[in-house]
């Protein structure tokens, strides 16, 4: 039985898919609780991971090494940095990079680590996967970079300054861990973003008014996604 691996950040943002499937059991490793579902002859794991990467990398690392997940995806809300995205749109991660992450010092370029690069890319079979959802619901998919930082970008020249450097279109706070420790491991990856705020001065006031429905937005074009991956 193959199983596929989806993790929020935050409760709001598994919420939807617990009530989905309505019927799972719970395991806790290292502090957190991973939900277990069986559907049409798959295993699917649902977690909240917390905020930020640290917590992000140590779930899809129990997710993969403790649960043999075959997939992983990441469902949640971003701060949208591109002018043509607004709140409810949803983002197809084309590769992701750590924002945060500075040994320029020494001669290498923002967001590179020694033995890794700046950007990681999603799996395209996932990817084609989620432009095939998009179709099929009628839903404008937008693509591109998505940048990753443990911080809530909530500042305009904040968010410039991401733009400039790493070309991104929308910013988080977990991403770019997901897809370290994927392709560190080997397994296919994708992250699904719904934006809940323009990362701009206003994001922390938008960002609470729009979590929900943005998470939901996002949880939905997921599981349309298991559907179709199930097929495979």
């Amino acid at each position: 039985m193959k199983t596929i691996a989806i993790i929020g950040a935050m409760q709001e943002e598994i919420t939807p898919l617990l009530a989905y499937f309505k019927d799972y059991d719970t395991k806790n490793i290292g502090g957190n609780s991973y939900y277990i579902a069986n559907y049409k002859n798959y295993k699917i794991i649902i977690a909240y991971s917390k905020i930020g990467k640290i917590h992000a990398a140590l779930t899809c690392s129990s997710m993969i090494l403790c649960f043999n997940a075959d997939y992983i995806i990441f469902t949640g809300v971003a701060g949208g940095l591109s002018s043509d995205l607004k709140i409810g749109d949803i983002v197809l991660a084309t590769s992701l990079c750590q924002y945060d992450v500075d040994i320029t010092a020494f001669g290498h370029p923002l967001g590179f680590i020694p033995e890794s690069s700046v950007y990681i890319n999603t799996n395209k079979i996932l990817n084609d996967i989620a432009k095939q959802v998009a179709k099929d619901k009628n839903i404008p998919l937008k693509d591109g970079i998505i940048a990753s930082g443990d911080t809530f970008v909530s500042n305009r020249d904040k968010k410039q300054w991401i733009i400039e450097n790493f070309n991104a279109c929308a910013v988080e706070m977990e991403g770019a861990s997901i897809a370290v420790v994927s392709n560190l491991l080997n397994i296919p990856f994708c992250v699904i973003r719904s934006i809940s705020d323009s990362a701009d001065d206003n994001a922390d006031i938008n960002f609470d008014e729009f979590l929900s429905t943005s998470a939901i937005k996002s949880a939905s074009f997921v599981l349309s996604m298991v559907d179709k991956i199930i097929k495979i």
